[in-house]
């Protein structure tokens, strides 16, 4: 059998590598999927940053990414943590500075993340039965602005994080804003 070679080419300058962006499904209802609203992590790559970046490095992350939250990650696969734009510009690192008597670019992302064990999640299965309605019904009921998704442990693997909704990806999609949330007391 004789097979003939593929063509080949050099890159021109300036070639980029494409950025996963969340499935688009357009415009959803109350009614639709809860599915729908959520970043599925088995299609899109998770954005991640280590704990010790600092909280200037973060944001310009979250620019290039065209996200608004990063999960912390110290030893992949294993999350420490989210951080948000939200923990990057609101009251968080400016106490802190004040408290420590630093300016901000001595702040890392660790110092204002939102640990793990105080993450709220809903469970994928039950997700997968509800309707978007559902999901923002929790997200005003927990006051935060991100919810993870987690698969129960299978035969397969352990429990995992599956997806995350967002607040933000929910506007877009109803395409008008919710009620503002309130932060959780």
């Amino acid at each position: 059998m004789h097979s003939t070679a593929l063509t080949t080419f050099r890159f021109p300058e300036n070639t980029c590598i494409p950025q996963a962006q969340p499935k688009v499904s357009g415009t959803v209802t109350l009614d639709s999927p809860g599915l729908e609203v959520m970043t599925d992590l088995a299609q899109v790559r998770a954005a991640t940053i280590s704990p010790e970046t600092t909280l200037d490095r973060a944001e310009q992350v979250m620019i290039e990414q065209s996200v608004r939250s990063l999960f912390v990650v110290s030893s992949f696969p294993c999350v420490d943590g989210l951080i948000t734009a939200t923990d990057l510009m609101g009251e968080k690192p400016v106490r802190l500075m004040n408290q420590r008597l630093v300016p901000r670019q001595d702040l890392c992302v660790s110092d204002v993340m939102t640990p793990l064990s105080l993450l709220d999640a809903l469970d994928y299965n039950e997700l997968k039965t509800a309707e978007v309605s559902h999901v923002i019904a929790t997200l005003k009921k927990v006051g935060r602005s991100h919810l993870l998704v987690v698969q129960a442990a299978t035969g397969q693997g352990a429990a995992r994080i599956r997806g995350v909704i967002s607040v933000t990806q929910v506007e877009r999609q109803l395409g008008r804003a919710l009620i503002e949330i309130s932060p959780a007391t």
